[in-house]
């Protein structure tokens, strides 16, 4: 066949584009490469173009020619740049095609989908998808006032969500929501509960449906599972509509091995390193990012700013930063290659973070990066130009994994343990830290939130409304994997929906009412959240009485009718008369106890609230003689 149905001259690429695209700096290419319906020449048609330097020939084969791959060849741009362009009349939304790329090396071909797709068809099928992203938003109050919702200084209480498994229609051979049945159902849920955001794990096309999303090809469409980029508009549309923020998982650190996607795209190691040593993950058998090339830079920079621009959405979860900051995460000796000053930092990595950073708060100074971090890394959430990361805030990953460590542990042997609750004040404001429970620890037979918990049936719902608590409480924005807030027995599971069945018995809607409560009081009081990230929002009121598992502490905001005494009890003891100081005379209330009876708990508590006598107690003038609750927290307030 001929290729006189490509007309080419005909582009949307500027040479000034071309230059920013090859010094790294063209964040924007979401609008100029990949599949565009426009009109040329007074017809309709599709321009399409591909980044593939070592290219030979390059041609869009799909439903409109047959599959053919010696039919509609694009042509090379100029010299040096490596872009292949072309318009194809008569073709437009919802044609199915790919590129053919025939390269000049050792005689490899190969049919590839659009790295920047909008749309793919939906898995096990790969090919993608010309469409368009026209849709009417109605969020305007909220982009409008966003930034006093997504600021450092305001409450965040995130639901981490899986969009596939959150709630599923069993009538219908248990098939997921739909992005528009979801918006309805969730946005009424997420509202009733308080949240504050929702974070999606990632939308971002993906093959195999059990990565969760964290094996993607597609960096620039949500996953065609559950219905259209203007479907998945709507749900984020209708989030803000109701008062709830957007987050989005986002993964810059590898990408898998699938024929069709980024992998050796043009017959050479193109998005990712050629040694395997910079190149190949060995623990997630998948490819790595080449971040020292510009191109490769500028996609995933385009990446992140699409997903802003285009989808209105209020922060990007950037996950497994460690595994792109170390040259040896991962590996063992011989398995990896220093940086050019000997050590294992992965400079080009670095730099990396550093420019999305910068980039994302400079065009969108009224979102969030959140940093996935699991290692010791300083400054993360400090600004570039005092030579951190940019990161707006990081994952506590070391309160997590210490807490749930303490909390596992039978209430006898707590008091060996007791530096476990309190080792995170010593590092909680050397960062903006999320206090995460997230869904890596419900997965891979770690088991649920409630299945760790110690103890009786009673003791471990107590237990699991002591652990929010304290979360609460503790300096640092909030983050619940979906389930946790009623308490799920089961681990997650992504083939099948939370059981919600659970919310027929009384100590489930114990439990969620707490949770709801919870996020009411952290909305409503400015010392829960105003003073996250500084030192001055935090006090210990005792941190020393290890020997009955008991730490109190006062939260502070911009005011002193702000404070808040909070006292946590891990035994399954009730303390009575239990004296603890406070910094004022006067009426003290009790606002919050884990123990009510509309909670699930034993009801024991202090009636309403107690008057401080002056009697000296934790170095104060006036104390408290009040009755701590078994595995419970109490809040006071003057």
């Amino acid at each position: 066949m001929s290729t006189y149905t490509v007309e080419h001259g005909i582009t949307r690429l500027t040479e000034y584009d071309i230059h920013l695209f090859r010094e790294g700096n063209n964040f924007s290419l979401h609008d100029k490469l990949g599949s565009h319906i426009m009109k040329a020449g007074g017809r309709e048609g599709t321009y399409f173009a591909v980044w593939a330097p070592n290219a030979e020939a390059v041609s869009v084969l799909g439903d409109f020619n047959g599959w053919y791959p010696n039919s509609h060849f694009l042509k090379p741009r100029e010299e040096g740049s490596g872009i292949w362009e072309g318009f194809i009349p008569g073709i437009g939304r919802g044609t199915l095609y790919k590129y053919h790329i025939v390269s000049r090396h050792r005689g490899f071909r190969a049919d590839k989908g659009d790295p920047y797709a909008f749309y793919w068809q939906v898995p096990p099928d790969t090919s993608s998808i010309v469409w368009d992203l026209s849709y009417e938003w109605d969020d305007s109050q909220w982009m409008k006032e966003r930034q006093r919702h997504n600021s450092l200084h305001a409450p965040m209480a995130i639901y981490e969500v899986h969009p596939g498994s959150w709630r599923r229609v069993p009538e219908e051979g248990n098939r997921p929501l739909s992005y528009r049945e979801m918006a309805h159902h969730l946005a009424a849920y997420v509202r009733e509960m308080g949240f504050t955001h929702v974070e999606f794990l990632p939308v971002t096309e993906h093959p195999f449906y059990g990565s969760w999303g964290y094996q993607c090809t597609g960096y620039f469409a949500p996953t065609s599972r559950y219905g259209t980029p203007q479907d998945f508009m709507y749900l984020i549309d209708h989030l803000h509509q109701h008062g709830i923020g957007v987050i989005l998982d986002w993964v810059p650190s590898h990408f898998p091995d699938d024929a069709h996607g980024l992998v050796y795209f043009d017959g050479t190691y193109l998005y990712e390193h050629a040694d395997p040593k910079k190149g190949y993950h060995p623990e997630w058998k998948s490819y790595i990012f080449n971040y020292g090339r510009n191109e490769v830079r500028n996609f995933l920079l385009s990446s992140a700013m699409f997903w802003f621009d285009q989808y209105h959405i209020d922060g990007l979860r950037v996950d497994a930063v460690a595994s792109m900051l170390y040259l040896d995460y991962g590996r063992r000796d011989g398995e990896w290659i220093p940086n050019e000053y000997g050590g294992r930092e992965n400079i080009e990595a670095i730099s990396f973070l550093q420019k999305l950073n910068h980039s994302v708060y400079e065009k969108h100074p009224d979102v969030q990066t959140i940093a996935e971090e699991s290692t010791s890394w300083p400054m993360v959430s400090r600004p570039t130009y005092v030579g951190g990361l940019g990161f707006g805030m990081k994952w506590n990953m070391g309160w997590m994994h210490d807490t749930l460590d303490y909390m596992s542990k039978n209430p006898v042997f707590r008091k060996f343990h007791h530096n476990k609750l309190t080792f995170s004040i010593w590092y909680a404001f050397y960062e903006n830290f999320v206090l995460s429970l997230s869904h890596d620890e419900v997965v891979y037979g770690k088991g649920s939130l409630m299945g760790k918990m110690p103890g009786d049936d009673w003791q471990k719902f107590a237990n699991l409304r002591l652990l929010y608590g304290y979360m609460y409480c503790h300096p640092g924005k909030k983050l619940l994997f979906m389930g946790g807030e009623f308490g799920q027995w089961q681990e997650w599971y992504h083939e099948e929906s939370l059981h919600w069945h659970l919310l027929d018995q009384p100590p489930h809607q114990g439990l969620k009412r707490w949770v709801q409560d919870l996020n009411g009081f952290l909305r409503s009081e400015p010392a829960l959240h105003e003073r996250d990230f500084s030192q001055e929002g935090f006090e210990w009121m005792d941190i020393s009485d290890w020997e009955s598992s008991i730490i109190s502490f006062l939260r502070k905001g911009p005011s002193d009718q702000d404070t808040l005494l909070v006292i946590c009890n891990f035994t399954p003891v009730v303390r009575t008369n239990y004296l603890i100081g406070v910094p004022e005379s006067g009426h003290w209330k009790e606002v919050l106890n884990s123990d009510a009876w509309l909670y699930g708990g034993s009801d024991k508590g202090n009636y309403g609230g107690i008057e401080a006598a002056p009697v000296p107690c934790h170095g104060r003038y006036h104390s408290l003689s009040i009755t701590l609750p078994p595995l419970g927290v109490v809040v006071f307030k003057r």
